[in-house]
């Protein structure tokens, strides 16, 4: 056989591969814009708190964020959600930001959609920089603490369980909002073990350095909303986000899990990146 009958015909090698892609293409477009959108994943994971109280070995806490509720396209996801939550049992249910995505309106649906989830130590919420660019700060606490949940915006409160106090803050939108951490640790007693929820993760870097912090809860990244296979990378970035794209990291006494959320923004697509509530089991030393 003549070596030129060997040589390959690149006309022929290119097609063949742009018939490849398509192929691919195709069922991964029908996957990412129809099927994991509507696919809720449950993340269990145990973290170890250096000062947690022995006495709340075991306290559960549930992490609900970046819903970026579009009505008639997320209530499947919605309603597996709420329905996962009451069997997971947790003691409090944490939800750390961005509601909306433009539409004000969107956000009394969410809370009459979210209507009946509840907890032991009950339901608390801060913003997200959607929230705050597009709702007021007044409508976001209304329509929370109308529904039974606490609205924490550079604010603190204090849980008192089995003769312990926690100490629970959450502060304002670093993006879209007026962040104070001064007035988000008001409050606080040096005996507390501290949670905290801020909406971007990359303030983890301060506030582990200048704050009393124990556990900090974040969302914003979206995990990445599309990441590629096997390799597990996620090309798209947000700003205060990018260092912490998604999971647990640690820094001395403190750590920090961020949740890679349930909703989306811009096309309502997600890749290797389903919608996730994360349930976290705090373990004491």
């Amino acid at each position: 056989m003549s070596s030129q009958r060997n040589k390959a015909d690149p006309k022929r090698v290119t097609r063949r591969a742009a018939l490849g892609l398509l192929a691919i293409a195709g069922p991964s477009s029908i996957w990412a814009s129809v099927i994991e959108p509507n696919f809720l994943s449950v993340t269990r994971k145990e973290l170890t708190l250096p000062r947690w109280p022995k006495t709340l070995d075991g306290f559960r806490i549930a992490q609900l964020t970046d819903l970026h509720y579009r009505p008639g396209w997320d209530d499947t996801v919605i309603v597996k959600l709420t329905k996962t939550l009451k069997e997971e049992h947790p003691d409090l249910i944490t939800l750390t930001g961005d509601y909306v995505i433009e539409d004000p309106s969107s956000l009394p649906e969410l809370i009459r959609a979210l209507k009946g989830i509840s907890a032991t130590q009950g339901v608390i919420a801060c913003p997200g920089n959607h929230d705050r660019w597009h709702c007021s700060s007044s409508q976001l606490r209304k329509e929370f603490e109308g529904a039974g949940m606490a609205y924490l915006q550079n604010q603190g409160t204090h849980i008192h369980i089995k003769g312990e106090s926690l100490f629970v803050n959450g502060l304002d939108s670093i993006w879209g909002g007026r962040p104070h951490l001064q007035k988000a640790w008001q409050g606080h007693r040096n005996d507390q073990s501290v949670i905290s929820l801020v909406h971007e993760p990359d303030i983890f870097d301060e506030l582990h350095l200048t704050r009393p912090l124990d556990l900090q809860l974040s969302g914003h990244t979206h995990g990445g909303q599309c990441r590629v296979p096997l390799l597990n990378y996620a090309p798209a970035r947000v700003k205060y986000g990018r260092k912490f794209l998604y999971g647990h990291f640690q820094k001395e006494q403190s750590q920090l899990f961020v949740g890679r959320g349930l909703g989306t923004v811009g096309p309502r697509v997600r890749f290797a990146c389903p919608p996730e509530l994360v349930i976290l089991t705090l373990r004491a030393f």
